[in-house]
């Protein structure tokens, strides 16, 4: 099996199960148990829902109040059976990612480095650590990677891997420093420095090392980055400092042992907690779509890559819930590699902040304060989720099709700068070969 597949072939999701379901059947208890309080106005209500409670109550005021519990009760068990149905029809599915593994043009550890064309511009994609790089090369008509090449770029995707035993002794700054040597690798391999494209936590990731090693960097692309964690989504950052200190790995007793790493569903149960519901409402729309479609293939490709999830190594896990989550630590300047703090103000080369719309993972308003300490950025609003922006049905629209004119455009503005300078330079460092010159 190429190693850039999906790991599971006997679907497990969506992960975890067992919270999906209890959710459900919760809703459902829950909306029994709360209608005779509410028929009788007896409980508080959020100012949202009460309007449309006032609304049905005198409609209800001449039906039965059995019969109205028991179509209560009908109508939570359709959707329960609704939305097991749809779980059922994707983990029995058909459809499974095949497409081929590019030739792989460096690797360090458990980590590749993924070339999808031999000419362009280079473009170093860095996605995030919790899951598998293949969201941007997903599937045929869903994968930014081998979409770049038609657009005179080329990609590169940082495929991180499985934590081995070097990674799972891994913190922050390791990762950091092993994009460092991938940049190096790609600038002596094009020579040139490669744009930089960080995708999520990726984007963090992506930044530091941009700031660790500038020349290297040609410019920078920040997709979905969070960096102000307690923006727009504090109920995020106060669920996180509620939970993490409980589950976060603790760091080993034994020196010489790594430290225990964090399982794929118990970060994935933080993303439920974000909203317990998703399950629910998704579900219950993949039951309603034709079966055979496209709408159903994007839905399993992008389901199966969710649930295809990486562990965590200990100390990152530590940095980025009690660090980023807890303490807020990058707006504040307080987010340290390798004993030095990530300043976005110090990146003095191009930058293109790309914020989704709707993005229920990174709130727009965290990611956004990028834009005001990169004293270079660019905005671009992608009218799509977090996920949706890069895979989604609109995404080489509202995503692609942009990026690739910003990354062209500076990429090009780039090359003409340099090109203008070479003879220069020259004059100034006479006896030097061009090639030393450009590298």
């Amino acid at each position: 099996m190429p190693e850039n597949q999906p790991r599971q072939f006997h679907r497990l999701g969506p992960r975890p199960l067992p919270l999906h379901l209890a959710t459900a059947n919760l809703i459902l208890l829950s909306s029994l148990a709360v209608w005779p309080s509410a028929r009788h106005a007896s409980l508080p209500w959020n100012p949202l829902v009460q309007p449309r409670l006032d609304a049905l109550l005198p409609e209800l005021a001449n039906v039965d109040p059995t019969d109205f519990a028991n179509a209560l009760m009908r109508a939570g068990i359709a959707r329960l059976t609704a939305m097991t149905g749809a779980m059922l029809r994707y983990r029995s599915h058909a459809w499974r990612r095949d497409l081929p593994d590019p030739p792989v043009a460096w690797r360090e550890g458990g980590s590749r480095l993924l070339a999808y064309a031999e000419a362009g511009i280079p473009v170093l994609m860095v996605p995030s650590l919790v899951n598998r790089a293949y969201v941007l090369d997903l599937a045929e008509g869903q994968s930014l990677a081998r979409w770049m090449p038609s657009h005179g770029l080329r990609p590169f995707l940082m495929d991180w891997g499985d934590p081995g035993d070097a990674e799972q002794r891994f913190d922050l700054a390791d990762y950091i420093a092993r994009i460092v040597r991938a940049l190096r690798h790609v600038r002596q391999l094009c020579g040139q420095p490669p744009l930089l494209l960080g995708y999520c936590m990726g984007g963090n990731l992506a930044l530091a090392a941009a700031l660790q090693s500038p020349d290297d960097v040609a410019a920078l692309a920040l997709l979905a980055t969070p960096w102000d964690f307690h923006a727009g989504g504090a109920h995020h950052a106060a669920l996180v400092q509620a939970l993490a200190p409980a589950i976060v790995p603790p760091p080993a007793s034994d020196p010489a042992a790594p430290p225990p790493m964090l399982d794929v569903d118990v970060l994935q149960g933080f993303f439920w907690a974000l909203d317990p519901l998703t399950a629910l409402k998704k579900f219950t729309l993949f039951g309603a779509m034709p079966e055979g479609g496209e709408n159903e293939r994007r839905f399993i490709a992008m389901e199966d890559w969710l649930n295809d999830g990486v562990p965590l190594a200990g100390r990152v896990a530590r940095e980025c819930l009690l660090g980023w989550y807890g303490e807020n630590t990058p707006p504040r300047g307080a987010w340290q590699v390798g004993g030095r703090a990530v300043l976005p103000q110090n990146w003095r080369k191009p930058a293109l902040v790309v914020l989704p719309e709707r993005d229920k993972l990174v709130p727009k308003e965290g990611a956004a304060a990028l834009l005001a300490q990169l004293p270079q950025a660019d905005r671009h609003d992608a009218p799509s989720g977090h996920i949706g922006m890069v895979v989604g049905p609109r995404a080489e629209a509202g995503l692609w099709q942009p990026l690739a004119e910003w990354l062209t455009a500076t990429g090009r503005c780039i090359q003409d700068t340099e090109q203008t300078a070479l003879p220069q330079r020259r004059r100034r460092q006479p006896g030097k070969s061009a090639t030393k010159v450009q590298a």
